[in-house]
């Protein structure tokens, strides 16, 4: 393996969470902290991206959000990575092929929040993703409904696994999906970034 690319053998069970991490907060941390128990994954790997196709401004610089990340969460089972970057991808699809070639036989589940279901038939070669990979999604306050009445819910309704069932995901053979309920934090980045101005401008955040 590369240097400075994460370790993982065959047969290993990895959650993959990916976004621009901008700023990286508890959500991320709790949401990771609860994909382990519930999919029974031996580690999760934050994949940091350089950038967010479908955002229409640049976030912090890399380096930057990858130190952020790192103290927020010191976790021995999660790695913090910037293997978007090293692999040259900015879309899930093209990652997840790369990475499915770069370490054979390792059990990847990519794993999203409950509002990235809602809208995630707009991501490129959605279809693609869920025949590629397992993909455990975690409820977040008030988008329950509206995520599984989303086009790739409906689409892909028969291949949902029981919530009962979220420790079998990494070894379901795709097309599978799993949607469970958590005691979520409602807190996005983009608050943080809102309270972050308001207290760098003086203002009440």
């Amino acid at each position: 393996m590369r240097a400075g690319w994460p370790r993982a053998g065959a047969g290993m069970r990895v959650g993959l969470l990916g976004g621009s991490f901008d700023p990286p907060h508890e959500g991320h941390a709790h949401v990771t902290r609860e994909a382990l128990k519930r999919f029974a994954l031996d580690r999760v790997w934050w994949l940091v991206s350089p950038g967010n196709p479908l955002k229409r401004h640049g976030p912090a610089a890399l380096g930057a959000r990858m130190a952020a990340a790192r103290e927020l969460v010191a976790h021995p089972r999660v790695v913090v990575s910037d293997l978007e970057a090293r692999l040259g991808t900015r879309y899930t699809a093209a990652t997840l092929a790369q990475l499915r070639r770069h370490y054979p036989g390792v059990r990847f589940v990519w794993l999203m929040g409950a509002d990235n279901l809602a809208g995630f038939h707009r991501w490129d070669r959605w279809e693609r993703i869920l025949e590629m990979v397992p993909v455990g999604v975690v409820a977040r306050p008030g988008v329950r409904m509206r995520a599984l009445r989303s086009k790739a819910a409906l689409r892909y309704a028969r291949f949902r696994l029981p919530e009962r069932m979220a420790g079998r995901l990494a070894d379901t053979p795709t097309p599978a999906w799993c949607f469970v309920n958590l005691p979520m934090r409602d807190i996005s980045s983009s608050e943080l970034r809102a309270r972050e101005q308001g207290l760098a401008g003086g203002t009440t955040p």
